[in-house]
């Protein structure tokens, strides 16, 4: 039986993918596109990606948003675009080195240049895949997997935290803990938990003043353990300061 609140929170997030189903509809890849047969795949592969609407297998599709050095890349990313992103809110692409990889694909896409159609339609996939891996109990993608992929794509984090910030809701609270527990080790160590193409010392900055100023609150109200809280407190002290706490120092902390 389906979940009535799994359905509720997917509902945005199937109508942005339907919608960029619609507008990217007919597109293919430039027809003097081309690829290195042995690295990348053979002419029958290459011609599917110059023939609309036609759908890739997995690995074909892998290969295809995974290979950077197209000619035309922008036109390549919107010809596989609805499938990938069905791909992926379903946990069902396979990253190099993670969801931040998405957001690079869609940043060399240069996706904002776009006609203002299909930069709409990506906004709202982007917004609709960040709100649902906040909201929906069965979310495929961690959200701070999704968070990688949207501030990439949109070289900054302030949007998507904006967003995080105004949902009061028990499973936001719930994200935020799973999120603070995966990044708190290279936080404390003043590195950004991804690789990012943009300024790293600004996104970690503003990533460590935003969990300062919002995070405590909600683990409290979440029931975060006592260690989780204290970490997030450690991050507002200097590098020295954090060495020398006594709780940090405690392996059973």
């Amino acid at each position: 039986m389906t979940d009535p609140d799994q359905t509720f929170a997917r509902r945005p997030l199937d109508a942005a993918l339907d919608d960029l189903a619609t507008t990217f509809r007919g597109m293919t890849a430039h027809p003097d596109e081309h690829n290195c047969e042995c690295h990348w795949g053979s002419a029958e592969e290459l011609a599917l990606l110059k023939t609309a609407d036609v759908e890739l297998d997995p690995d074909l599709l892998r290969r295809t948003w995974w290979t950077s050095d197209w000619d035309d890349y922008a036109s390549v990313l919107r010809r596989i675009l609805p499938q990938l992103a069905s791909v992926l809110v379903n946990g069902q692409a396979e990253p190099l080195i993670g969801m931040v990889n998405v957001g690079r694909s869609l940043a060399h896409a240069d996706w904002q240049h776009w006609p203002a159609e299909q930069t709409d339609a990506v906004q709202r996939f982007l917004d609709a895949w960040w709100v649902s891996s906040l909201t929906s109990p069965d979310a495929a993608v961690p959200a701070y997997e999704v968070l990688e992929a949207c501030s990439e794509a949109f070289a900054t984090l302030d949007p998507w935290l904006a967003i995080w910030q105004t949902l009061h809701d028990p499973l936001a609270d719930q994200r935020l803990t799973e999120a603070v527990a995966y990044w708190e080790h290279d936080l404390l160590r003043d590195q950004l938990p991804w690789d990012t193409w943009n300024d790293e010392e600004a996104t970690r900055t503003t990533l460590t003043a935003w969990l300062l100023r919002h995070a405590p609150e909600r683990l409290r109200a979440h029931g975060a353990p006592e260690h989780l809280l204290h970490r997030v407190w450690l991050l507002g002290l200097t590098w020295q300061a954090r060495w020398e706490d006594p709780f940090w120092l405690d392996p059973n902390n």
